[in-house]
């Protein structure tokens, strides 16, 4: 069993993890009750979407001792106006200058292996419990 998360509240609608010595925080917009001076718990996941992308493109750089000088990834999100939910993400990859033209397809599919985007295309069961402390 991988480690757990611990989840502690410190205050109004602000929520803390704990993970693996880090601790991450987040709030709500103010519009919904929070004061906005953290990201929120969904912003946070669509970043780690964003940068577990990263990670795999700027490894694809690395293993092959590319300069990732230069090298951007910008990720954006459309709602479908129906249900509101995210209908599309779309990660765009800005290669730097002298990238060679022969990996650029290679650095696509690099971000496509992103551990965050299989998850959300093959979702895990979630099991949710309640109990009271003694």
């Amino acid at each position: 069993m991988d480690e757990p998360i611990k989840v502690t509240f410190p205050g109004g609608v602000r929520v803390d993890a704990s993970f693996k010595g880090f601790t991450f925080k987040t709030d709500q917009p103010a519009y919904a009750g929070g004061t906005g001076t953290q990201p929120s718990p969904f912003d946070l996941f669509l970043a780690s979407l964003a940068t577990c992308a990263g990670y795999y493109v700027v490894s694809f750089f690395e293993e092959r001792n590319i300069p990732s000088d230069g090298l951007e990834i910008t990720m954006r999100t459309e709602r479908d106006p129906a249900t509101r939910r995210i209908g599309l993400v779309a990660i765009d990859i800005s290669l730097p200058q002298g990238f060679p033209v022969k990996y650029r397809t290679a650095a696509v599919k690099a971000a496509d292996q992103c551990t965050v985007k299989k998850l959300i295309l093959n979702p895990p069961d979630f099991e949710i419990t309640a109990a009271v402390r003694s």
